[in-house]
Parts: structure tokens; sequence; C-alpha cells
């Protein structure tokens, strides 16, 4: 009885919800969808300039992904955020010289993303300058320079199309452009002035600041607020674009509900001029109030939508086909989908909540992606017959079924030649109609990989980048590089001293799992004596081990072939 009057309940509650306005699932909202036409004539939202917000106040738009911001103060001035690379930031600084004499007493950081940290000395010119950030950037910083550079990177460099030709490249829809690739030079130095609260107050070259703790696209976001001026830096929280609740790229889950609250709480602050560090700025109370309201209820509803979704046992292709943004929000031009989208939005807050699992049973376990193939390549009558269906669904323009059918026998055979032609005719079309520049930029690209014209390298590692991650988080991502097959029967302990530093660690691998802490250990195998600048450089390969014993620089005990055997278990 009790369940019957709970169900009956539900049927009421779930009644009454489908009633209110825009709940009702028959409906056809206006798409917030762009066109190809439409992402190129976004380009003129980066057109190059400084601009003169208000005294004092001025951003670089256009000299590469992101704006770099400077204030003029009474006695010097402070820059917020540095650009994407030495190549990115000097024209910058030459800009900003030009406006003002009076030297550098600060940098900020508003969080820890390359295009808004790289340019560095540029600005300070490798001086002793105070650099501003939230506590959490430091750990983020020393993560992307570890566990996951390698495959971040190749990803970053698909979705900006770093490599794609002029002729086919329209912006990156936050950006004219990323000026980063396999040769930059890297230019970034650790924040030395965090804090670690909702909020820090400081005055900084006779201008009131106050740096406020704003997670949203990333957990150490902050917003700089000139209270004196009512100028609000609003960081990557808002852009003129439909946000990146996820991105392709590849990232930490983005709780979109933080990232809603903490719009409002900018919207709060009722900036008169709102600097975004991407697109251009914002003049207005009013304008600035109702740009963030929309931005706010947009990424609420994609959240809430979501949700309720999941809740009726929905699974996330189904929802995607479901969640669209109410036509007045779809029509804001700020809300647009030239960097993120609503699909991608969805999947996101979806595996966010529930992890990978659809709720089908048939998605527990299966099966291996070739064998997979080989079974569409049998129900299709072979694979000639399976390749003969991709090239006529390419023909009849039914791009997407001819890229999942080039994925089924590129499994089969990994450069079977007429695949691959498929692959890439069926990518280069749809990135010819793409009005986001994400996926139209991961298209051109992967189509290039596709036409063998594309190998993307690993990212460029300099002395100083090498220099800046911190022991620490070198050690810390020595497990993920631990090879299985190599380490399976392996029991070993070595132990690592670092004189210069005062820092020990133990790594001990034990039958395919790598045990590291920070210590040194009772009884090791082997044990290292180095200077940590000289490890940092010969586990990046930037120096010979083999020049480096012989000058003396690594100490030894335990043998050096035994250390040789032992550090190639960290390889593939």
């Amino acid at each position: 009885m009790m369940r019957s009057i709970n169900t009956a309940l539900s049927a009421a509650a779930m009644a009454f919800i489908l009633a209110l306005p825009g709940c009702s699932t028959n409906e056809a909202p206006v798409q917030a969808g762009a066109r190809a036409k439409d992402l190129a004539a976004h380009t003129a939202e980066f057109r190059q300039e400084i601009i003169k917000v208000t005294d004092g106040v001025y951003v670089a738009v256009g000299y590469g992904l992101a704006n770099s911001i400077l204030l003029v103060g009474k006695d010097g001035t402070v820059v917020v955020d540095v650009m994407e690379s030495r190549d990115a930031a000097v024209p910058v600084k030459k800009a900003f010289d030009r406006i003002s004499k009076k030297p550098l007493k600060a940098v900020i950081f508003t969080h820890f993303h390359t295009d808004h940290v790289s340019g560095t000395d540029v600005f300070t010119g490798g001086g002793n300058i105070d650099i501003y950030s939230h506590e959490k950037t430091l750990e983020e910083l020393d993560r992307v320079s570890t566990v996951t550079q390698e495959i971040t990177y190749k990803r970053s460099m698909r979705m900006f199309g770093s490599f794609i030709p002029k002729e086919e490249f329209a912006n990156c829809g936050i950006g004219p452009l990323l000026k980063f690739n396999d040769r930059t030079v890297f230019s970034v130095r650790r924040p030395n002035r965090t804090f670690s609260g909702a909020r820090m107050k400081t005055t900084i070259a006779g201008l009131n600041l106050e740096l406020i703790h704003t997670p949203g696209e990333t957990d150490d976001q902050i917003v700089v607020w000139l209270p004196d001026k009512k100028v609000l830096i609003a960081a990557d929280n808002y852009y003129k674009s439909f946000p990146n609740l996820y991105t392709i790229r590849g990232t930490r889950y983005r709780d979109v509900q933080v990232w809603a609250r903490s719009v409002e709480m900018m919207r709060r602050l009722r900036a008169e001029y709102m600097v975004p560090c991407h697109t251009r700025p914002v003049t207005g109370r009013r304008q600035i109030n109702d740009t963030l309201a929309d931005y706010r209820d947009a990424i609420q509803f994609v959240h809430d939508q979501t949700v309720r979704g999941m809740n009726r046992g929905l699974t996330p292709d189904e929802i995607v086909e479901s969640v669209k943004l109410p036509p007045h929000l779809a029509a804001r031009p700020y809300l647009r989908e030239f960097y993120g989208t609503v699909a991608w939005s969805v999947r996101n807050i979806y595996n966010g909540y529930l992890g990978w699992f659809n709720g089908n049973s048939a998605a527990l376990n299966p099966l291996p992606p070739r064998e997979r193939a080989l079974r569409m390549a049998a129900l299709a009558g072979g694979k000639k017959a399976l390749l003969d269906r991709a090239r006529r669904a390419l023909k009849e323009g039914d791009l997407q079924w001819a890229l999942e059918l080039s994925d089924y026998l590129l499994q089969i055979e990994e450069r079977m030649g007429g695949a691959l032609e498929i692959r890439a005719s069926a990518l280069r079309v749809l990135a010819g109609r793409s009005g986001n520049a994400n996926e139209k930029n991961y298209y051109c690209s992967q189509a290039m990989e596709a036409e063998g014209k594309l190998t993307l390298k690993g990212v460029r590692i300099t002395p100083e980048l090498a220099h800046r991650v911190p022991l620490a988080a070198i050690f810390a991502a020595m497990g993920t590089r631990l090879n299985p097959g190599k380490s399976r029967d392996v029991m070993k302990t070595a132990g690592f001293r670092f004189p210069d530093t005062k820092e020990a660690f133990t790594v001990q691998v034990r039958r395919g799992v790598a045990f590291i802490e920070p210590s040194f250990p009772e009884r090791a195998d082997i044990t290292v004596t180095v200077n940590s600048r000289t490890w940092k450089e010969i586990v990046t390969k930037l120096a010979n081990p083999a020049a480096a014993l012989a000058k003396g620089d690594v100490k030894i005990e335990g043998g050096i072939l035994n250390l040789v055997k032992f550090l190639d278990l960290f390889s593939d």
C-alpha cells in the first residue's frame, strides 16, 4: 500500500513538473549552435588592439588566445595574465610600455592555464616581481606539467588548430589563434603571493584590489575586482561564447553548479566595466548585469535539465537530444556555441554525477573495439562490403555514419588506405560545416593526420620548463609511467637524495605497481645522490646520463647498470 501511495505521489509530482513553463518534452527550442559563416564572422571579435576600458585600465585583445590586462597605478603598474608564450607576450609588452613607463609592481595569474601564464618573464624581465594567484594554482601547474602533459598537449593542438593551414582556419572561438606549438618557448614563474580563502584584499601601486576565488572553468580561478573603478576582470568565467563546461582537450570535472554560483557572485559586484580574459570588454552596469544573469541561467539550465533527464533514467545520448537552451538564451550573441556546446556539457555533467556507466547492462562489459569491428564487418558481408558501405555513406552525405564506419575499418587494419581516405573526406566536410571552433579545428587536424600530413609530437621541453617543476611532482608522476609488462616480476627499491634541496624519495617497484613516497628508504637496492637540476635534465632527456656520470654529477650505489634497468621499467 505504501509503495502504491509513493508511486502515485511520484507520478503526480512528475506531472506537475512537466506542466511547468519550459518543461514540455514537445518543445522545439531555438538552437544556440553556430554555422560556419557565423564562426568566420566571429573573428572580428578578436581584431588586434589595445582597448582603454577606463582611466588606468587597458586590455590587449587579439594578440594571442587570451587577453592581457594592464592596470596603471600611482607609482607603478600591475599586469593581469601574461599570454601563452614569449612570442605572444613580446608585442603586448611593447604596447603596454607605450602606455606607461612606470615600473611593474606585480603580476596576477587568474588561473593556471598555459595561455594565461607562459609569457611571464617577458613582462618581469626576469626580475624579482611578486606574482599573485590562488594557492590552488601551484598544485595545478605541477599536475599539468607532469601527469597528463603528453595527451593534453596533443589534444590541445588539434582543438586549437595550431597546425592547420591558414586558408582552412577561422579562429579559436575565444581568441584569434593560439601562439603555442612544438617550438614554443615558455616563460613561466611560480606565484609567490598566494591566498587560500575566499578573498584577498591588497593595495599595489596605489590600486585597491580584491582577488576573489571564483571557481568555474578551473578550481583555482580568481576574478580581480577594482572597487574604486568598478572594474571586474572576469578571468575565464565569462567570455563571448557558450562556456566550455567541458573541453575536448580533456580536463578534470568542471563543477557547473559552482561555476553558476561564481557568475552570480560576479554579477552582484555591480560592475560598470567587465574585462574578460578572452573576447572584448563589456561596458555599462545594466548590460553587465543582464549578460551575467543570462550566462548564469544558461549554465544552471543545462545542469538542471541534465540531472532531470538522469533521474528519468535517460542515457547521455538521449539527454543530449532533449536538452536545448530556451529561446531567449539561445538568441543571445554571448551564448552562441563558438567555443563550448550544450551537448558536450550534458555529457560532462552526467559523467560528473554518475560516471561512465549509462545504466544499460550492455555497456557494462562491451566488446573490445577490434572484436566489435570484426563483427560489424561480418554483418556487412566482409571487410570489403563494410568499406563499400562506408564509401556509399560518404557519397550520400551521411557523414557521421561514414566516419563511424571508417573507425571500424581502421580497427581491423590500422592504415587501411580506403578507410583513411573516407575518414579524411568525412572530417573535412564536417569541418567545413561546423560553426564551433573546437570542433572544426579538431576535425581538420585529424583529417590531416589521416592524410599523413600531420604527426603530433610531444611538447618541447626547455631547461626553464624542466627546472620549474618541483621534484615532488616529477616523482608523483613516475607511477603513471611504469610499464606493467616489464615490471610484472620485479621487486626493487631505489632511493634518491638531492643535497641542494634537502629532499629525498623512495621509488619501490612491487610487481607492476610503483610505491613512491617523499623520504629515503631504510633499505634500497640502488641509491642515487644528485643535484636536483641535473636530475631534472636527465629525466627530461635534456642531459646525457653518461656525461653526467662521467662528470661526477651523479653518485650511484648498487651499480650503474642496475639503475639503467630500473629506470627502463618506466618507459614504453
